[in-house]
């Protein structure tokens, strides 16, 4: 019993309480050890019996989720799941409740909630398997670095008028939107990716990224990502451009894919099937920026679970791009950036906090 995972759920509701603990109970590698109705209760409970996991709701009595969540990690930090609802201020709790320090989270409907639970057992044992692996110590890290990030309301540089601006500038213009930067990232990828890109400055090359996450919450992420950044940052539109000073996110439950059109880099937004079991995945990404951008593309991987980009940074590799994969100790989850790593994808592994900086350095030596 003592190598199981340890697992206190806390939800207001009775029936989440009682389906995901069903689920759970399914892994034979893993011990639900107590619920709670909310945190109050919970925080009484723990005092006898600290779990390994915790999977707790954002809207509940007494105590929020998310002030929960913050009191834990301050005083006590613990691998935490957030079981969120998809509606939109849900969604937004949750990005919060990411940045300060949820591994990762479960999205439910406000309607069909026991028959969504019980057919998401097999997400909701992942999540917390996921969860019991994850490095705390990145976690603090990079929330502490994304906190330290450029203040909000900065001026962007407004990329769109530079191209449009005449003769004068046309050549060094279009030197600099040849290049771009490609990154991927799942599990503690949203505090990893503010922690970049709050460190960019506004003249920076037009990024591209994949994070694994459900619809809805990438258009909020993208919002608040631009509301600190000094590149403006948006949830990608079929056709938009890759330019300086721009980065676009795949929408959730969308690949996005780079296409070449004249001079110009684009991008293409569909439907398809899932790709490493996500969509959007960073496969198809990265192959896409082999395939369009050959050596005139960075392409970064960075913390994650599983092995999605893996293949597709070994191809952007092979196909004369620069490559990093971020750091084992750096890494919330270190499966993406591993896999990477061992098939030889990788020109650099560097911490989180030196990437920023590789991206500069790579934008200055494309001029």
């Amino acid at each position: 019993m003592s190598n199981k995972i340890k697992v206190m759920i806390v939800d207001d509701s009775a029936l989440v309480r009682q389906v995901v603990a069903q689920a759970l109970s399914e892994d034979p590698g893993i011990e639900v050890i107590a619920t709670a109705s909310d945190p109050i209760f919970a925080l009484e409970k723990m005092k006898t019996r600290w779990p390994d996991v915790l999977v707790i709701d954002i809207e509940m009595p007494r105590m929020d989720g998310l002030s929960f969540l913050r009191k834990i990690m301050a005083e006590h930090p613990t691998p935490t799941v957030v079981c969120s609802s998809l509606a939109e201020q849900g969604a937004q709790a949750t990005l919060e409740a990411l940045s300060a320090g949820a591994v990762t989270i479960i999205t439910k409907p406000k309607v069909g909630l026991k028959s969504f639970l019980e057919n998401s057992s097999n997400d909701i044992i992942q999540a917390v398997r996921t969860a019991a692996r994850a490095n705390l110590k990145a976690i603090s890290r990079s929330s502490r670095a994304a906190s330290a990030g450029m203040p909000p309301n900065r001026p962007k540089f407004s990329a769109d008028v530079m191209l449009s601006a005449g003769p004068a500038n046309g050549a060094a213009m279009a030197r600099t939107t040849d290049q771009l930067v490609a990154i991927g990232t799942s599990t503690g990828g949203t505090q990893a990716l503010e922690a970049v890109l709050t460190r960019l400055p506004s003249t920076s090359l037009g990024i591209i990224i994949v994070q694994h996450m459900p619809e809805k919450f990438t258009a909020m992420f993208a919002q608040r990502l631009n509301s600190i950044c000094q590149v403006e940052v948006r949830e990608a539109r079929n056709g938009d451009r890759v330019i300086p000073g721009r980065a676009l996110i795949a929408p959730g439950g969308r690949h996005m894919m780079l296409k070449r059109s004249g001079a110009q880099y684009i991008v293409e937004v569909q439907d398809g099937p899932l790709v490493n079991r996500h969509k959007p995945s960073v496969d198809v990404l990265f192959r896409s920026a082999a395939k369009f951008a050959g050596a005139n593309a960075l392409g970064i991987i960075m913390t994650g679970m599983g092995d999605d980009g893996a293949r597709g940074l070994k191809e952007m590799h092979d196909a004369g791009a620069r490559t990093i994969a971020q750091d084992e100790a750096s890494c919330v989850v270190f499966g993406m950036p591993k896999e990477a790593i061992k098939l030889g994808a990788a020109d650099q592994v560097l911490p989180l906090e030196q990437i920023p900086g590789a991206i500069s350095a790579y934008s200055r030596a494309s001029v």
